[in-house]
């Protein structure tokens, strides 16, 4: 499994690299400084040979936020993971907003970034703690809903909905439930359309939500 880490400051990325090698023996890591040499190494080795984009938001040249919005529009399947010592709130769901699948302080200790990366490479997505409360408090008005019922879904939409959730691509999905990948990428559409998100992420994190408010 390959990991790119995207980051300027050398000795920063030295140690990202020597940490992440702890995720297990098969990890291979690249490092690069930019966001530039970030996208021209996904389009020659190709985005689906990588699990996951470390990505720090300081960076010369397009800066990281900048980088995640191209990684979305380019390599839709690539879960991105954002590694900030700009750790206040805005800059977070920000980052989450555009379609991060994960925000990690820099001042995060070894420990909750491996969590962290364990967590996104296992399809799901880090929501930092500072959210956590407040996504446990927010919407109780329809915690008693069911999510179709909420926000009108199709049994079809549903059904394409759960793997959705879990990380998987639009090639998987057609796969697993037998539809073309046009059918699933018009049913992906509507589903973002109907929950009120713009992508895969904020989806992800709204089910979540639901999910925690029936709790």
């Amino acid at each position: 499994m390959k990991l790119l880490i995207v980051e300027d400051h050398a000795l920063v990325r030295e140690g990202l690299l020597h940490t992440l090698k702890k995720l297990g023996r098969d990890v291979v890591c690249n490092g690069v400084q930019n966001a530039e040499e970030a996208l021209a190494l996904l389009e020659k080795e190709g985005s689906e040979h990588y699990g996951l984009c470390l990505l720090d938001l300081m960076l010369p040249g397009l800066n990281g936020m900048g980088c995640l919005g191209v990684l979305r529009k380019r390599f839709p399947a690539l879960p991105v993971v954002i590694i900030s010592a700009l750790d206040d709130r805005n800059t977070i769901e920000r980052a989450m907003r555009a379609g991060a699948s994960g925000f990690i302080s820099k001042s995060s200790p070894g420990a909750v970034l491996l969590n962290a990366l364990r967590t996104v490479l296992a399809g799901d997505v880090y929501v930092p703690r500072v959210f956590h409360d407040e996504i446990l408090m927010r919407g109780k008005r329809n915690s008693n809903a069911s999510l179709a019922e909420q926000y009108n879904l199709t049994t079809a939409q549903m059904r394409v909905l759960e793997p959705l959730v879990q990380g998987k691509t639009n090639r998987q999905i057609s796969e697993l439930l037998g539809l073309t990948e046009g059918t699933i990428k018009v049913h992906v559409s509507a589903i973002l359309k109907a929950l009120n998100v713009d992508n895969r992420s904020q989806a992800l994190l709204l089910v979540k939500e639901h999910k925690s408010n029936k709790l």
